[in-house]
């Protein structure tokens, strides 16, 4: 069984899946696009839960929203399914394919095979399009990878079954419906606006304040844990930014991106002017994360390693204040 369907490569999972899905169903929309319209973009600290052992930070919205919101600007309808059995969750999933539709999928990461050693592990917020199924395979298009991919029948229960945070629970998702005609001016104003209101929030932990937050607890982590345990909080730290969930410099990049084609559908040129800022700022995402890793990797030379790489993202987050603010009037 295998239906029709055309793989893209992305930088990031959920929005190379809805954009996949979305063409797939015959609504040519970009990646950038899916990530500005479902205001993909987003930071928040959250010092009382734990993510392998370290304070959790989020770059990115809930699981699902993205697409969520994408649906809801442009007025399509997705299907969302969970299942509380693995018999019922395949069942579904072969029906879809029957009827000749690929399915998005979130999953977990730790038993997906085809993902090299180092990063596989337990994380359940991702996703991917299956578009068939062999006697002993299902047929994989996952969009972080070159190409596509498979899963065993036995390996797709174990991702979609996965334990922990974010449990995905054989979740399945797929558009229903999708109008002749979509609204692309007016959803893309909401999602900058919405992306506008998360960064420039007045909570201490969620967007430019909370990066302020993380920048000022940088300072405290050797003196407060000890060398050993701040090294594991920024190695976790990078890794959410720059490996589970592309969230620094990656999405920065992509929403640059986004800001390029939006400029062109509103024929806003001052957008296309401060799209180079974000590119820039996502450059010092990447910088600041190689100067962390350095720190814990020990191989700094710096002397005040701790508080040099506090004030990198001290100067990033006020440059994204300044930024989101200019955002902000550039489509009032």
């Amino acid at each position: 069984m295998q239906v029709t369907f055309t793989h893209h490569q992305s930088a990031h999972c959920e929005n190379g899946v809805a954009s996949n899905l979305l063409k797939n169903s015959g609504l040519n929309i970009s990646e950038p696009m899916v990530f500005g319209i479902g205001s993909g973009l987003f930071f928040v600290y959250l010092p009382f839960l734990k993510v392998n052992h370290a304070p959790a930070i989020s770059y990115r919205t809930l699981p699902g929203h993205i697409f969520n919101k994408v649906a809801n600007r442009l007025n399509l309808k997705i299907k969302r399914q969970k299942f509380s059995s693995v018999a019922n969750a395949n069942k579904a999933l072969e029906e879809n394919l029957k009827n000749n539709i690929p399915t998005g999928l979130q999953v977990g990461v730790y038993h997906l095979s085809y993902f090299p050693d180092e990063y596989r592990f337990h994380f359940n917020a991702h996703n991917l399009v299956v578009y068939g199924k062999t006697e002993t395979d299902y047929l994989i298009s996952d969009p972080v990878m070159e190409t596509v991919t498979t899963l065993t029948h036995e390996e797709m229960d174990k991702v979609r079954f996965a334990k922990g945070a974010f449990a995905p629970r054989g979740q399945m998702y797929y558009p229903i419906q999708i109008p002749n005609n979509v609204d692309l001016k007016s959803a893309i104003i909401k999602g900058i606006k919405n992306t506008c209101r998360d960064m420039l929030a007045p909570m201490p932990i969620v967007g430019v304040r909370g990066i302020k937050m993380v920048s000022r607890q940088i300072r405290k982590w050797p003196k407060k844990h000890g060398v050993r345990k701040a090294n594991h909080y920024l190695a976790q730290m990078v890794r959410m930014q720059e490996e589970i969930g592309t969230g620094g410099g990656g999405f920065r990049f992509i929403y640059a991106a986004f800001l390029q084609e939006a400029s062109v559908v509103l024929g806003n040129e001052e957008l296309k002017n401060i799209s180079k800022e974000m590119t820039q700022i996502g450059d010092s995402w990447r910088d600041f994360a190689v100067e962390a890793s350095r720190i814990y990797k020990n191989r700094s030379a710096k002397e005040d390693a701790y508080n040099a790489i506090a004030d990198e993202l001290l100067d990033i987050a006020n440059r994204e204040e300044i930024f989101f603010k200019k955002l902000k009037k550039a489509i009032s």
